[in-house]
């Protein structure tokens, strides 16, 4: 077995990219404002902020019930994570990695909603093309885009061990 604590590196390695991309932004981009266009519109790096969770999710909720339900309770699920991914002993290396991702990603975030109190900065905005009535993505970071990334892969591995067995 490998060492446990190795797959940390690449939760310290996301949380450093995510920092340093949301630093950047933050520190180039004038807020609400498009810094560049790839492909058309189909891609464009913005300067926004979430204040809530994914897709604003409650945004209007009071701060009491902001800090416990996207600080307090992310951070209990990140630790339970944590010990998990070292003491667990059904996991495979890659789903040790694939969770390393996550905790990584969701440190990212939590960070920000800890020490931004103008909210998350978001700034990878996509072109949806109408689908899900949505003409573009609801701008996403890199920590939010290693959570859902990790997060399926994480389920992809479940699904094939399911059918090893």
């Amino acid at each position: 077995m490998e060492k446990p604590y190795r797959p940390f590196f690449l939760t310290a390695a996301i949380i450093l990219l995510d920092q340093l991309t949301k630093w950047l932004i933050v520190s180039l981009v004038p807020y609400h404002t498009v810094a560049r266009s790839f492909g058309g519109d189909f891609l464009r790096i913005i300067h926004t902020r979430n204040l809530a969770v994914a897709f604003s999710l409650g945004n209007g909720f009071p701060q009491p019930v902001k800090l416990f339900l996207f600080i307090l309770v992310p951070l209990i699920a990140l630790v339970a994570i944590s010990v998990y991914l070292v003491k667990g002993r059904d996991l495979s290396s890659f789903q040790r990695w694939v969770l390393a991702a996550i905790v990584g990603g969701g440190a990212g975030n939590i960070i920000d909603r800890i020490f931004r109190p103008e909210g998350v900065v978001d700034f990878i905005d996509v072109k949806f093309y109408g689908l899900f009535g949505l003409d573009r993505w609801p701008t996403f970071n890199v920590a939010d885009s290693t959570v859902v990334v990790a997060g399926i892969a994480l389920l992809i591995s479940f699904f094939l061990e399911e059918r090893k067995q």
